[in-house]
């Protein structure tokens, strides 16, 4: 039995700020329970709802050293389908309105965390073979792994795995502070390995210790190769290209499904969605004031509200989409020049435009079954969700070809009557409207060809289970079996 530790800052059902928690949350459950011993250490946050609260069970606490100050620690856990989760109590760094705040305090903060989660293993006794870390917040885990951690029996012998869920997030502060705040010596802080500039960056820690680093998908582990997309990065990507994997994120079939989900106003499939799809988006039209037409084609977009998400490129070419026969939905928050800017479409194409500047579980999943195509412009995109979701519902993503948008929806090829979905390659907004135009055409003058599109969307796998046996493919090289 290999054990296996996630380490991470949030998950679902217990904290989300992002789609680190939907990963979290639903990975580890797929894994093969007879060869797989996997096990998560997160936060315990005091905005955490008193329902989650109230499900943990106290294991023990111990104080522990972090630099010149003695910290409380305690251990918490409980168990949820069948994956045990452990929690880091603290509450003078886990209080709060919400789990991340100032960068400064974050970075005490998960360094309190990454030492802590290390430390409390032989107290709860679980030996991981490897310890699997996500993200900046547990950059320092790999580091400590080779340093304070790496003598004794207990910890000789783990491996650990970074993975990059957005290269844009690298927890960067002075190096002065990290190494009073992280209890690392000078011998950490130069440019091959913690220094990033004048400063320390905790992934970059990660990134440098860890035996492999992971992002989430093919196209992105590439991308982050070269300077645009390497934040800085890219030289250390380069040198770790041969430890450097791209493992594509899933979504959960049991909660995106369109069988049975109880958000939406009519359930369908894969065989009836011909007949039945419609029936969503009228509802969806009556609900939301727009002119109800089920033949009218319908653009769904949900999303944070911000350039990289390419709502530069839609704004600029809004009020042409708008002519078009059309209708957009659009749910999510963000930069305030874009909020507005839906909000005044909204208001000057009523019967068109709806604008939902906030943010609905239920409402996303409505547009996922309602809408005909789903549009998605990244600048750039670690793996993306949404594009997986709306295939799943037999809406059919309209997208540029970057990170894990090109490794999962296949450009529509009318000659080969192949793909799954409609793409564009150059970050141009023109190029986008054409494309959504030549999406429009095969909507209205060739529905055949549409709904055979959509027959290969809602036929594609991307479920977790299919993430889960890559992951298992590289535990299982990183073990040497």
């Amino acid at each position: 039995m290999k054990k296996i530790l996630f380490v991470a800052s949030e998950s679902v059902p217990f904290i989300k700020t992002g789609g680190l928690a939907d990963v979290v949350g639903s990975l580890p459950k797929c894994f093969d329970k007879e060869k797989y011993d996997v096990r998560v250490i997160l936060p315990k946050y005091m905005c955490m709802t008193q329902e989650v609260k109230d499900k943990m069970e106290y294991v023990t606490h111990f104080y522990m050293d972090l630099c010149w100050r003695k910290q409380y620690v305690g251990i918490l856990k409980t168990d949820y389908e069948g994956v045990t989760y452990y929690f880091i109590d603290n509450e003078y760094y886990f209080g709060g309105p919400k789990p991340y705040g100032d960068i400064c305090y974050d970075i005490e903060k998960f360094a309190f965390f990454s030492r802590a989660a290390l430390s409390a293993l032989p107290l709860i006794g679980f030996q991981p073979d490897i310890i699997h870390c996500h993200d900046w917040q547990t950059g320092l885990v790999p580091v400590y792994l080779k340093d304070s951690f790496h003598g004794g029996d207990f910890y000789q012998n783990m491996k650990s795995i970074m993975t990059i869920h957005n290269l844009k997030f690298q927890g960067l502060w002075d190096v002065k502070t990290v190494m009073d705040i992280a209890g690392l010596s000078s011998y950490y802080f130069t440019s091959d390995k913690l220094k990033y500039y004048d400063d320390a960056n905790l992934l970059k820690g990660g990134i440098v210790y860890a035996d492999y680093v992971t992002t989430v998908s093919d196209t992105y582990a590439q991308e982050i190769k070269t300077p645009f997309y390497g934040e800085g990065l890219d030289g250390l990507m380069r040198a770790r290209s041969n430890c450097l994997w791209g493992i594509v994120n899933g979504i959960d079939y049991d909660t995106y499904d369109p069988k049975t989900d109880t958000m939406i106003a009519k359930n369908y499939d894969a065989m009836n969605f011909r007949r039945e799809k419609s029936k969503n988006k009228k509802a969806l039209q009556e609900q939301l004031g727009l002119a109800v037409d089920e033949k009218k084609m319908m653009i769904g977009i949900v999303s944070r509200l911000t350039d990289q998400k390419g709502f530069d490129l839609i704004s600029y070419v809004m009020d042409e989409l708008c002519q078009d026969e059309i209708q957009l939905v659009v749910l999510g928050t963000g930069d305030e020049k874009y909020e507005n800017m839906f909000r005044h479409f909204d208001w000057k194409y009523a019967d068109k435009v709806s604008a939902n500047i906030y943010y609905s579980e239920e409402l996303s999943h409505k547009i996922y079954a309602s809408c005909d195509a789903f549009l998605m412009p990244s600048l750039f995109e670690p793996c993306g969700l949404s594009q997986l979701m709306s295939l799943r519902y037999g809406t059919v993503p309209i997208v540029r070809e970057t990170g894990g948008l090109k490794d999962t929806v296949e450009p529509y090829n009318e000659y080969e009557n192949t793909g799954t979905g409609f793409s564009f390659a150059n970050y141009n907004a023109h190029e986008m409207l054409h494309t959504i135009r030549y999406a429009e055409q095969v909507y209205y003058d060739r529905k055949r060809e549409w709904n055979k599109i959509v027959d290969r969307g809602m036929a594609a796998d991307f479920s977790w289970s299919v993430s889960a046996k890559k992951y298992e493919d590289l535990y299982n090289r990183l073990l040497g079996y």
